[in-house]
């Protein structure tokens, strides 16, 4: 019952409009007073779950998304872009879409997607005669395919507190990644021929699509040098981070040739702004789910869906319809520290694959980024396009559509998720 209490004691906090660290952490103290037990606990808990090696490739990935914006590597990425697929229908909202798969493979972060291409989309756009708000949305929902292609943020953390192989984790989120942008594309083409927006007057020669492949052409290589150096053993999925800063670094310097000391010392300084909200909220986390777990909170959930059914898909639907719920009150990545240990057990029990579990809790978390209330996807394109949220809102409905869909194909076609982890890796 106490533990229950904790929980219930977080949800009210948060409602109340406490920020999720106090949110979490109030609970925590007041459970470890009541208990009688040391107050150097809390500190050696939140200390314990920071000393983690997968963990370090969180705050280098942020540094990835700083460095990129500092050295123009997002305009190169952008003029490819709108040269390959500008003239299909839909024109610049599929520059948009096709932009995001592209920037994903550097990045692995929405906010990163949205801060890095969000600004250069949204006024391109406008100027084409889309609707402002539609620009949002397009630029909104396509942000979700960055954290699930790989490299990817949330996968790591995913892994990291359930024990799920990360470098599976990476590798499952490819054919996700792709299902969804093109699910994205069909949606932008139909909205965009039944409003008459434009696109561009011809398809680019050979010569003008080699023009711009060529300055875009170490992005568009990042991807596929990180996953091959995964794949052989260059490197670990923890240590892709740092090869991908200094990849990052490397190009900046000598290819684009923009990379400047006060660039990189903004990069660094915005880095640690963003890494020491994230870490405090992962450590007091930490101590909440120990409190769960002491609480035998976990062992009830999983009692309490093994008596619904045995069927994976049928909890499988459960889970989904929690997290969906979840995801808008909750930011992913407090969600994943917080929901995805006590879920993984019963469904990982049930026989549900551990990277098909995660890439499902993760996809469906993602979508909860461009849900109110929370919706810090929503937000930020709301603030960088100048308009209202409710008018972002109200042109994201379409979009919802493929996100769904390619939600639910994720979870009852495994194959998506497993096929790519089992051909190189092999089972889990």
């Amino acid at each position: 019952m106490t533990g229950y209490l904790v929980v219930a004691s977080f949800l009210c906090l948060f409602l109340l409009g406490f920020p999720v660290v106090l949110a979490l952490g109030i609970p925590c103290l007041v459970y470890l007073m009541a208990n009688g037990l040391p107050a150097d606990m809390v500190a050696q808990r939140m200390l314990y779950s920071l000393d983690s090696f997968p963990l370090i490739a969180v705050p280098v990935f942020l540094f990835v998304g700083s460095l990129m914006n500092c050295t123009g590597i997002s305009n190169y990425i952008y003029r490819f872009a709108d040269t390959a697929v500008g003239r299909m229908p839909g024109g610049l909202a599929q520059v948009n879409i096709f932009g995001s798969l592209v920037f994903s493979g550097i990045s692995g972060s929405a906010l990163a997607d949205i801060g890095g291409l969000g600004r250069i989309e949204i006024d391109a756009m406008k100027s084409k005669g889309f609707h402002t708000p539609f620009a949002c949305a397009v630029t909104c929902s396509s942000a979700i395919i960055g954290p699930i292609f790989p490299p990817s943020i949330p996968l790591i953390i995913y892994g990291t507190v359930t024990g799920a192989s990360v470098l599976q984790l990476l590798l499952g989120g490819i054919l996700p990644g792709l299902l969804c942008t093109a699910m994205l594309m069909l949606m932008a083409a139909w909205l965009a021929y039944r409003r008459g927006y434009p696109r561009a007057p011809r398809w680019p020669t050979m010569a003008e699509f080699w023009r711009d492949m060529w300055p875009a052409m170490p992005a568009l290589a990042a991807p596929v040098i990180l996953t091959v150096g995964m794949l052989v053993g260059f490197f670990t999925p923890t240590e892709i981070a740092s090869v991908t800063v200094a990849y990052t670094l490397l190009i900046g310097w000598l290819y684009y040739k923009q990379l400047t000391w006060k660039g990189l010392i903004d990069a660094s300084f915005e880095t640690i702004r963003a890494t020491s909200g994230l870490l405090l909220i992962v450590s007091i986390a930490s101590l909440f789910g120990w409190i769960l777990s002491v609480e035998m909170i976990p062992q009830q959930i999983t009692q309490g869906l093994m008596s619904i059914s045995t069927n994976p898909y049928v909890l499988l639907m459960i889970v989904n319809v929690m997290l969906l719920v979840v995801g808008m009150f909750l930011d992913s990545t407090t969600a994943i520290l917080v929901i995805a240990p006590i879920i993984a057990k019963p469904l990982v029990a049930a026989g549900v694959d551990p990277v098909h579990l995660g890439m499902v809790v993760v996809f469906n978390l993602m979508i909860g980024l461009v849900t109110p209330p929370m919706g810090l996807s929503l937000y930020l394109v709301a603030d960088i396009a100048k308009v209202k949220m409710k008018d972002v809102l109200r042109e994201m409905l379409p979009f919802y559509v493929p996100l769904v869909l390619t939600l639910m194909l994720i979870t009852y076609v495994p194959w998506f998720t497993t096929s790519v982890p089992q051909y190189f890796v092999g089972n889990p």
